[in-house]
């Protein structure tokens, strides 16, 4: 089958389109025959070997364990083990894997949810891993009607879906971005919308009850003053930094939480059907968008990854198969 590969980690400019033989399932997994996989920062990650310490989490110290990058997905089921029952051949399915810039990727069953059928499989794409990031981000966050909600990153892929999921929770939303993307944030719903070329996320006394960063870029200390004197913060990610990526504010945050009323809390996302169900029947009643900026075909991946590492998407990118 037809596939984005690479024998080492590399820019995403060193991605190729290649042949490797179709995946194997496992007794718990389903084949998917893949429409669409999205593009998030964690593919940057995994394709680049960065930050280093990931390395050391299962991807492979001198060389990627899985040739083939991508982590959404969304497409039609093809084969389901032995253990599957959810599943039949047919079925329009999104969810989280590995290995999903192909034409067929293996997926643990329990990763997986139908797709809506007014849903795109671009759109479905879209969803996974940055949705729940910001689903699981608010969540930690004990995010709640009533709260100023500061999200960090808004145009991003996490960020647009973290100032939807809070404006339905009813918090009052303040989005921080670009000057490009202040328009993209106010149509998620976002009652202010900060550029931080220009201002500050402190200027004007503001304080927030929860702050989701979701940029990386700014110290604990800055975040801390724009927080409430109980007000919490949630690390979603961290994009500067070098070996270790900016893992150091989420290690320091931990240590000083114990000392000091905010509360300063990171987290790994985690795919799970409940959580995917949600999504999925969030977008089923129009209460939640997928925003798709850009698509790019299968030979292009490393194109659409440049791009959204860029900073140039509005939301999500997608490549389609």
């Amino acid at each position: 089958m037809k596939a984005i590969v690479r024998e080492a980690y590399c820019a995403p400019d060193g991605l190729r389109l290649g042949e490797v033989e179709q995946p194997v399932i496992g007794d718990d997994d389903v084949l998917v025959r893949v429409v669409a996989a999205g593009v998030d920062q964690g593919v940057w990650h995994l394709v680049t070997g960065l930050p280093r310490l990931i390395r050391l989490a299962g991807f492979g110290v001198r060389k990627p364990k899985n040739p083939v990058p991508g982590m959404d997905v969304a497409g039609v089921v093809t084969a389901v083990g032995a253990n599957v029952t959810r599943f039949q051949p047919g079925d329009e399915v999104f969810g989280q894997g590995n290995g999903t810039y192909a034409e067929f990727a293996s997926v643990p069953a329990k990763n997986l949810v139908h797709k809506p059928a007014d849903v795109s499989f671009e759109e479905a794409a879209a969803v996974p891993v940055s949705a729940l990031a910001a689903l699981q981000g608010l969540r930690k966050g004990k995010v709640r009607a009533g709260q100023r909600v500061l999200v960090i990153g808004a145009g991003g892929g996490v960020g647009s879906y973290a100032v939807q999921l809070a404006v339905a929770a009813g918090a009052d939303v303040t989005g921080i971005c670009s000057t490009a993307k202040m328009e993209f944030v106010r149509s998620l719903g976002a009652d202010d919308v900060l550029d931080y070329t220009r201002e500050q996320i402190t200027d004007g006394g503001r304080r927030y009850d929860l702050i989701l960063d979701t940029g990386g870029n700014r110290r604990l200390r800055e975040l801390r003053r724009a927080l409430t004197p109980n007000g919490t913060l949630v690390i979603v990610g961290a994009e500067v930094g070098g070996w270790r990526q900016g893992i150091e504010r989420q290690l320091i945050g931990l240590l000083l939480t114990p000392f000091i009323e905010q509360n300063l809390r990171s987290y790994v996302s985690m795919p799970n059907e409940a959580d995917l169900q949600s999504l999925a029947d969030q977008l089923a009643a129009g209460t939640l968008r997928a925003p798709v900026d850009r698509t790019f075909p299968l030979s292009e991946a490393g194109a659409a990854i440049t791009y959204l590492r860029d900073g140039k998407a509005r939301g999500k990118v997608v490549v389609t198969v």
